[in-house]
């Protein structure tokens, strides 16, 4: 710490600025560049100490800090400046006392992670001294891609992952339900419906991207959170590799002489490629494979019915087969394998800050319209076309079979040229998806940051795609290519995620109730939105409970990772106690690097935008922080109109108090003179080097002027 020499009461600006003459605000004299200089200020009376903020200006990369996944510049000069005062209370060191606990680690007979500070309350204004924030350009408050897709090409983001499951969930619903498999595919039409006004309202109040790990960030635990984003990873790594899989299976089918393995590992490659160029060109490729495939489907209804009208007979005996079960199990059945048929409809909320300010819901309504209408239709037209027997010997490729006995051998080519399209753009759709998720969670520290490198050409986080790829493809390649349990896991998580969302919509409503959005979901549609997916999880165990064993196999290992990443302080802290207890030499070699790593870790520093001096507030914020985040640093912002204001007295002493109560948490008190806003959470994140996705708020009411999106990932904690 570079600690100023002087009475443990004063209130200090943050170590690091530039130091220069600046006038209280409060009729202050003038402070030299020399010497000792009045409080507020940065002086040349430093000296080093060993303390846990050895590294305050995290993050470093350039273009630091961002928020919500930016990362991008906030200092640029251009747009509209706000004229913003800052000066801050800050911390002061104290001894040990002699009834605080001991610590158990020594080190060359030193104590390690012993540190004890105070906050030292109020400071009159007249002994601050303040500066003025730089301003910031409204152009640079979000990241580049921000608002970059419109309606069409967010809908065939998403839109090729869910209408690719139709190739093969009208095959296996019918397996289970027979004739009954249109029915099974309208039910489930109607379940998406309830579950488009859920993603709706929580995608419409709290705008970024994570899809159920974001939602259940701002409503839940941190580790809750964590949860529904291992599940998501997991849901993404199965997509990919499955549908490259089945992708490069049905274009060996149209030439014999592609190698499935290699070709797939391929495609994996490509679309990395692809993901790294960015969200705009990946978009560019979706919207090509989503209306070939759309045009692809209609042809074939229309051929079918044709086909259907002229040998009404088929639809016929097939309606008088006897059903596989009795017909509430054949429901059921058809029903939960039938669910399979929606599964990348959750994958628009995880680029949602890319899309347009209300797209949003449009990409919603739009894939829940497609499902709705079109699986049935295309399930109808394939009892039109196949008997019972055909179609559930040819369940993993129905459509193309339908296409070539409806319309002959090259529309049946045509087909399976078109499934392994669309499928290829369910990876793309996978990667996509998990960029914007890993990139949050990176930002969080809920996964290495080394992730959130950005690439000079296309200024993506390319670590992220390389990743994922490099994850996927050595998972083909264990396998062997039999990625049958995978497709298992892939049920499983996706089922589990859609299950998470609707809990967090839920939470949404109970604990932000207050929040403005425009889409709202009845608790009797959250609830019943629950219990179809919970209906259709069972079930798919039911049908096949050995897959079970499978799928906790895969998540132990993802939420394994998640686990060393929250508990990596603890981690080091065992490692440091066991080196302590080692010879010498050890202690020489591992002790101070452990120790480095652990500061490193520490330092974070998380910022709190206090509304008033409510002390329960205060005190669940701080409580929030200690639970949630790998840091002991909290600085508490205040943003005021003017210093006669008596709340910024009030919260100093309540901080204090709340100071003394938490004795392991270290404390400042940031005073900001201005109107709350973007612009000038901006200008704070900049000037304490504190990405915005580290600052927190309490939920605001409905008449707050601004859209949570607008604050480039700020976190709500409290009611």
């Amino acid at each position: 710490l570079l600690r100023r020499q002087r009475s443990p009461l004063r209130g200090l600006c943050s170590p690091g600025s530039a130091p220069r003459p600046r006038t209280s605000r409060t009729g202050g004299r003038q402070a030299g560049m020399s010497g000792n200089v009045e409080y507020g200020l940065v002086s040349d009376d430093y000296v080093v100490s060993d303390d846990f903020r050895r590294d305050p200006s995290y993050p470093v990369r350039a273009g630091a800090p961002g928020g919500g996944g930016e990362g991008a510049p906030l200092l640029a000069p251009g747009g509209q400046a706000f004229a913003t005062t800052f000066t801050q209370i800050e911390h002061v060191s104290i001894q040990t006392p002699a009834t605080a606990q001991p610590s158990l680690i020594h080190i060359d007979g030193k104590a390690i992670d012993a540190h004890r500070y105070e906050f030292p309350g109020w400071v009159p204004p007249n002994e601050l001294k303040f500066e003025t924030l730089e301003p910031v350009d409204r152009n640079t408050l979000h990241h580049p891609t921000k608002g970059t897709l419109n309606e069409l090409y967010s809908t065939a983001i998403c839109g090729n992952d869910l209408t690719s499951s139709v190739l093969y969930v009208i095959g296996v619903t019918t397996t289970m339900s027979g004739q009954l498999a249109p029915l099974c595919l309208l039910i489930v039409g109607f379940v998406l419906y309830l579950f488009k006004s859920v993603y709706g309202e929580a995608g419409t109040a709290i705008p970024l991207n994570g899809g159920a790990y974001n939602l259940l960030l701002n409503t839940t635990s941190k580790s809750v959170a964590s949860l529904a984003a291992c599940l998501t990873i997991l849901s993404y790594v199965a997509t990919a590799v499955v549908s490259a899989t089945e992708s490069m299976t049905y274009a060996a089918n149209l030439c014999p002489w592609i190698d499935v393995y290699w070709w797939t590992l391929g495609l994996l490659g490509i679309f990395c490629v692809l993901s790294v160029m960015g969200v705009s060109e990946s978009a560019v490729v979706a919207l090509g494979i989503f209306l070939v495939h759309m045009a692809s489907m209609v042809f074939l209804i229309m051929v079918g019915g044709v086909y259907m009208l002229q040998n009404s007979e088929i639809f016929a005996n097939n309606l008088r087969e006897p059903l596989k079960y009795d017909w509430p199990l054949a429901i059921l059945f058809g029903f939960c394998t039938a669910m399979l048929g929606v599964t990348g409809f959750e994958t628009s909320a995880n680029y949602i800050e890319e899309q347009q300010k209300g797209v949003f819901p449009k990409t919603l309504f739009n894939s829940w319209i497609i499902v709705f209408v079109m699986n049935p239709i295309l399930s109808i037209v394939c009892l039109g076309v196949l008997d019972l027997g055909t179609l559930e010997a040819h369940h993993r490729d129905v459509l193309a079979k339908t296409a070539y006995d409806a319309g002959g051998k090259y529309f049946g080519l045509w087909i399976s040229a078109d499934a392994a399209l669309v499928l290829a753009g369910s990876v793309l759709t996978a990667y996509v998806g998990v960029v914007g998720l890993v990139r949050r969670l990176a930002l969080d520290r809920c996964l290495p940051q080394v992730l959130l490198a950005e690439n000079r050409w296309r200024r993506t986080n390319h670590l992220i795609p390389i990743t994922f790829f490099v994850l996927c493809a050595s998972l083909f390649i264990i396998l062997g290519g039999r990625v049958r349990s995978l497709a298992s896991v892939y049920t499983m998580s996706f089922l589990c995620v859609m299950a998470l969302f609707s809990v967090g919509n839920m939470m949404l409503k109970y604990k932000r109730g207050r929040i403005r959005r425009p889409v709202r979901a009845t608790w009797p549609s959250c609830f019943a939105a629950l219990a179809a997916v919970l209906i259709a999880l069972i079930g798919n165990i039911m049908l096949a409970p050995g897959h079970l064993i499978y799928f906790l196999l895969y998540f132990g290992i993802v939420a394994f990772i998640t686990i060393v990443m929250f508990e990596r302080i603890r981690i080091l802290k065992y490692f440091l106690y066991l080196v302590s207890q080692g010879p010498v030499h050890l202690q020489d070699r591992f002790a101070g690097v452990t120790q480095l790593a652990m500061d490193k870790i520490k330092s974070q520093k998380i910022v709190f935008f206090a509304k008033n001096d409510n002390l329960e507030v205060l005190n669940k914020a701080v409580s929030y922080v200690q639970s949630n985040e790998l840091t002991k640093w909290l600085k508490v912002v205040y943003v005021y109109d003017d210093l006669s204001d008596p709340m910024i007295k009030a919260i100093a002493e309540n901080l204090r108090v709340i100071d003394r109560c938490f004795p392991k948490v270290v404390i400042d008190f940031v005073l900001v003179q201005g109107s709350f806003s973007p612009e000038v959470v901006a200008q704070v994140s900049a000037r304490l080097g504190v990405p915005r996705n580290f600052m927190f708020i309490a939920c605001p009411g409905d008449r707050f002027p601004h859209d949570i999106g607008d604050f480039g990932g700020v976190r709500m904690i409290t009611h």
